[in-house]
């Protein structure tokens, strides 16, 4: 749950609500005639917020690149290689 604040207040006390916000970890929501306005987060919370707008093929690329390559076994590519024949087709 967020702290919420009016503004005419949050003018007087930004100094204490950005330490709450960098500090105690709480987010604090900012108030004109009882609707919210704005929210201060700290810039972890940011980050993770511009993640989730990133598009779902960049999170994807993100995800695959931070990925480990694994080895094949030493003789796992023979296992499953695969042959091929070409037959021509009867001419009748």
């Amino acid at each position: 749950m967020a702290y919420e604040i009016p503004v005419t207040q949050a003018r007087a006390e930004l100094a204490d609500l950005i330490n709450r916000v960098v500090y105690a970890g709480e987010r604090v929501v900012v108030t004109r005639h009882g609707k919210p306005l704005i929210a201060l987060v700290s810039a972890a919370d940011l980050e993770r917020l511009d993640a989730l707008d990133a598009p779902a093929e960049e999170r994807a690329v993100a995800a695959l690149s931070a990925a480990h390559e694994v080895a094949p076994l030493p003789r796992e590519h023979e296992r499953f290689t695969l042959t091929a024949e070409h037959r021509r087709a009867n001419p009748s």
